[in-house]
């Protein structure tokens, strides 16, 4: 009996704010927003696989372009920091 307790307590919970959330109306709207997100889904276009390549390997160039530049960057800095200090 005793570990049903805590399982009671939650359902007893549970069963509480679902029943404020339904008087409250917020059920509702969020069922409604889910079927505004599906119908606004569904008029997207979305790329094809060779678009989808291609922007993937923008991304990739760009972020090693941008790592490369950081590693140059630091490592000039770095320099000229230990010439001031050295």
């Amino acid at each position: 009996m005793k570990e049903l307790l805590p399982l009671v307590i939650w359902v007893v919970i549970l069963g509480a704010v679902f029943a404020f959330l339904w008087w409250q109306g917020y059920l509702m709207r969020f069922s409604n927003y889910v079927q505004a997100t599906k119908e606004e889904l569904r008029k997207c276009t979305w790329p094809s696989v060779d678009e989808l390549k291609g922007s993937t390997m923008v991304v990739v160039v760009a972020i090693v372009l941008l790592g490369f530049f950081t590693v140059v960057v630091d490592l000039a800095i770095t320099l000229v920091v230990r010439q001031i200090t050295g």
